[in-house]
């Protein structure tokens, strides 16, 4: 049975960021095929959310409530709470994640 999978409004803020970026960096084109293999992802967490690693970031901390799965460089971090998946994040992983990750996730 699939599970539920819900986009934070941080995660939308973050895609609409992605995509704006690339668009004016790169091509509306690439940021639009960005976007849909980054939805891919996100649809696909619904048959399997287990499947993700804990980020190393938080699991050096002995954080493991969180898990990623990647379009790479992009990162998708979410928590599995009573079956249903959260994305909480969607980031370029060569940012600093470490800082992002406390920031977004511990602090808040």
């Amino acid at each position: 049975m699939p599970h539920p999978v819900f986009l934070t409004d941080d995660a939308a803020h973050d895609l609409d960021e992605l995509h704006g970026y690339i668009s004016r960096h790169d091509t509306p084109g690439r940021a639009d095929y960005v976007l849909a293999q980054l939805e891919k992802a996100f649809i696909s967490l619904a048959e399997s959310p287990e499947r993700g690693a804990h980020p190393p970031e938080l699991l050096h901390l002995g954080i493991r409530e969180y898990r990623e799965i990647f379009f790479k460089p992009y990162r998708m971090i979410y928590r599995i709470v009573d079956g249903t998946v959260y994305v909480l994040l969607v980031a370029d992983g060569r940012r600093d994640m470490q800082a992002l990750l406390q920031r977004r996730l511990l602090e808040s």
